[in-house]
């Protein structure tokens, strides 16, 4: 993990609200992101964290506020603009999310083929090949998504996160359903790519040994706004979810290993 060069905010979310029905999840929520750095967003189930990343993905609009993403606003961009946007976003959604009846190679060209038509399909295959080749993969392009393990999927729909050459790097629950070895692997490679490739990373997780390895500052969910901090600062809050999630049993352990 690195810590900012600079700071330049590449994310800020500025007195966002969000409701469904009468179900308030974002109350006034504020956060910025810089470059280069790994935030990870933390909390308890239910409480909007997918929420508060579908806002910045453009996915949805937030009820009031804004959200900017390298100085423009997602939150008012026209759908048209909002798509051209998404090119400078890789995400990693949950599970990988791979088309089953895709080949892995197929797979990863495919938003690259939906945000660069102009590509020759040349250009296209080399742009596959090396981002299969970044994240490990090599030799799997013909193989389909059920022909790989957990940590292989996981990899593979990094690699068309990264087809792109996005410049903000989004990953929702990376390690979730892979063991400890699959996982901890995982993680060395999200550090290795955000130093050779000078991502930033915004990560949904509740796997504390991920945290540990990854993050640079958290951003902890709590009554729809969230406290923002190093692993340090955050182990001696005084709200009673953030204490017991760094100071139970796997907390300790975890922290102190």
């Amino acid at each position: 993990m690195n810590q900012p060069t600079e700071k330049k905010i590449v994310i800020r979310v500025k007195d966002v609200y969000k409701s469904y029905g009468k179900l308030e999840v974002l109350k006034g929520l504020c956060l910025e992101v810089f470059q280069g750095e790994t935030v990870v967003i933390l909390g308890r189930s239910g409480v909007g964290k997918s929420v508060l990343l579908r806002q910045i993905l453009g996915i949805e609009t937030p009820d009031k506020g804004s959200i900017e993403v390298n100085d423009q606003r997602i939150s008012h961009m026209s759908q048209t603009k909002r798509y051209e946007a998404v090119k400078e976003m890789g995400m990693l959604f949950q599970g990988a999310a791979l088309f089953d009846s895709l080949t892995v190679g197929e797979n990863v060209a495919f938003y690259l083929r939906q945000h660069e038509s102009k590509l020759e399909e040349k250009e296209v295959q080399q742009r596959v090949a090396e981002a299969i080749n970044v994240v490990n993969l090599e030799g799997v392009q013909q193989k389909m998504p059920s022909d790989l393990s957990g940590g292989m999927r996981k990899r593979a729909g990094l690699a068309r996160a990264l087809a792109l050459d996005p410049e903000l790097l989004f990953l929702d629950e990376p390690t979730s359903g892979l063991d400890p070895i699959s996982a901890a692997l995982f993680d060395e490679l999200v550090n290795s790519l955000q130093e050779s490739l000078g991502l930033t990373v915004f990560m949904v997780t509740h796997d504390i040994d991920s945290l540990r390895a990854t993050t640079d500052r958290i951003a902890v969910l709590v009554g729809g706004k969230v406290k923002v901090g190093t692993i340090d600062e955050l182990v001696h809050d005084s709200d009673p979810w953030i204490h017991e999630y760094f100071s139970g049993v796997r907390g300790r352990a975890a922290l102190n290993a």
